[in-house]
């Protein structure tokens, strides 16, 4: 199981899905609430469209190392961007509601599907891959066109800061980097943290099997000491599946359900989850929520 670390965007439930081209304009105030698959990608849009991305892979092409894998398609924690891989080309592009696509970067490709994962930062503006093998793979911003070779002795990333301006990568311990991979803050602790608040100080550890986790930790990065100790007080057969901060500094979970996904506030002393939302999942094979990673809990049936 791998963590995400966005939660900006917190979905409206769809009304009247109505199917429109890619490139149609749509209204200033709508965003992404989850993207499906049905014969193709489509986005369902918090107003109820449907906007379809026919130009999206939906599956590795017969050429690739691993043929026939489910492709990569990712919405950004905030619902404004979205990347894939593109037919014409192979290539993982970028790209919002109103926008062309952008090229991520020209080596990551349909080539490398299921042997880079990537990850995308709450705003869509920087994206990192983890590979199948030791080290990792692209880690570029968007918003400045650069691409940045991997920092040395790092080999996974955990998360980014809510404000999208920090990453938090791990090799023999873990580091919080700016956006230009300079390193800020090591990790005084032998703990994995997997969630980074926007004080960059703060950090949440999940403890015990990753399963079926309830109990979480959090840390002062600076001294390594324990600030707190938390077990979560979820529904009876739900469990921690993802874990951040929002731009508040609050605990945000999201715990697959039978129907699809809730979304809890947990206090950070007690460990009371306050309920948000619930996310109904769609009658589709495949789905794909805001600051989802390549593979969630609930993104397949």
């Amino acid at each position: 199981m791998k963590f995400r670390t966005t939660f900006a965007c917190l979905l409206l439930a769809p009304t009247t899905l109505i199917a429109q081209p890619a490139a149609a304009a749509t209204a200033s105030s709508a965003t992404i609430a989850y993207a499906q698959r049905a014969q193709t990608w489509e986005l369902v849009l918090t107003n109820g469209k449907v906007v379809k991305v026919p130009e999206a892979l939906a599956v590795a092409p017969a050429d690739a190392v691993n043929a026939g894998s489910r492709t990569s398609f990712l919405v950004s924690g905030d619902g404004r961007n979205f990347f894939y891989f593109r037919k014409s080309d192979g290539l993982f592009v970028q790209r919002t509601l109103n926008s062309g696509e952008r090229v991520v970067s020209r080596k990551l490709t349909a080539d490398n599907i299921y042997e880079e994962w990537p990850s995308v930062s709450d705003d869509g503006s920087y994206v990192v891959t983890e590979t199948s093998g030791p080290g990792l793979g692209i880690l570029a911003d968007l918003r400045t066109g650069k691409v940045l070779p991997p920092p040395k002795g790092t080999d996974s990333w955990q998360g980014f800061s809510p404000d999208s301006n920090r990453l938090l990568l791990e090799g023999d311990r873990a580091i919080v980097f700016d956006r230009g991979l300079r390193g800020r803050t090591p990790v005084k602790s032998r703990l994995s943290p997997l969630a980074l608040a926007n004080d960059y100080v703060t950090v949440a550890a999940p403890v015990g099997k990753t399963s079926k986790l309830r109990k979480l930790r959090l840390l002062n990065l600076r001294t390594g000491r324990t600030i707190s100790t938390v077990t979560a007080r979820l529904p009876r057969g739900q469990y921690i599946d993802d874990l951040d901060f929002d731009r508040s500094g609050r605990l945000i979970v999201r715990s697959k359900t039978k129907t699809g996904v809730a979304v809890y506030r947990l206090s950070k002393t007690t460990g009371k989850a306050t309920l948000v939302r619930t996310l109904a999942r769609p009658k589709v094979k495949v789905w794909v929520l805001p600051g989802d990673g390549t593979y969630e809990p609930w993104t397949e049936k």
